[in-house]
């Protein structure tokens, strides 16, 4: 697959640059390359972020780090899967367990909410960071709501996470995952409070929180773009009808002249 001129392969985090010393140089500049590309197109363009993936795991798939980008490239593609075999094989390499969450994830993909609900009691968890534990929060509850368990849900999200005034990076996440099971469970003013509070804590605009809360406001917004376009079609309408006023304008006035001819050979 063709990669751009500007990617040099040293935009790569220094842990995995590290990874790839143990490949030719030659062989390590290509795998970096085509890492960048994953990780450029994970969001825009999953497809093909995961075609840069396969060539890298084609060309190094014995190091960690590219089965890691195989996994979250398959994981945007839903291929949830192959996704797990990836996450799975570069939790062996490593030891990291960091990926605990996104793989337990995957099996809710898979349909099997049950097992990502063994996982969220596992005692990896407890090896998490704090984002991670969040992380797991998060798939916990979405388990439950997949089990129909929207009570289960809720109280899963409860946490001093989400009652704390200090904003992180899983703030809006979290306040948006729990006011929209409050939505389900028919929570509505609850689920409006919780929708403000993601707002203001949505400082990246990851969530469409704004938007859910205009909707429980009964706030319908007008496409601008849309109106320009309709004013376009209306537009040779209007000079059409124009073109036939004057048409019929010019034909009055020809009728008058001829009358008056007539009524001067009359005369």
């Amino acid at each position: 697959m063709p990669i751009p001129e500007d990617v040099t392969g040293d935009e790569i985090d220094k842990d995995v640059r590290q990874e790839l010393q143990s490949l030719p140089k030659t062989l390590a500049e290509d795998v970096a390359r085509n890492l960048v590309m994953v990780a450029r197109l994970l969001d825009e363009d999953p497809e093909g972020a995961y075609g840069y993936s396969r060539v890298a795991l084609r060309l190094a798939s014995r190091v960690a780090a590219v089965r890691e980008a195989a996994g979250f490239a398959a994981y945007a593609n839903q291929k949830y899967g192959e996704a797990l075999g990836e996450f799975r094989a570069a939790k062996r390499m490593t030891g990291n367990i960091d990926l605990w969450p996104v793989m337990a994830d995957c099996e809710r993909g898979l349909g099997r909410p049950e097992k990502a609900l063994d996982m969220a009691g596992a005692p990896e968890v407890h090896k998490l960071d704090k984002a991670g534990q969040v992380e797991m929060r998060l798939v916990a509850a979405g388990a439950r709501r997949d089990m129909g368990q929207l009570d289960a849900a809720i109280v899963t999200l409860q946490s001093p996470e989400l009652a704390a005034n200090s904003v992180q990076p899983w703030t809006a996440r979290l306040r948006y995952a729990y006011a929209d099971a409050l939505l389900a469970a028919e929570r509505q003013s609850e689920a409006r409070e919780w929708f403000a509070k993601a707002v203001e804590a949505d400082r990246d605009g990851s969530t469409d929180a704004s938007d859910r809360l205009a909707e429980l406001d009964g706030v319908e917004f007008v496409d601008a773009m849309a109106e320009d376009e309709d004013d376009e079609v209306q537009a040779p309408a209007s000079s059409e009808a124009s073109e036939h006023e004057d048409e019929d304008q010019d034909e009055d006035q020809d009728e008058d002249q001829d009358e008056g001819a007539d009524q001067g050979d009359k005369d």
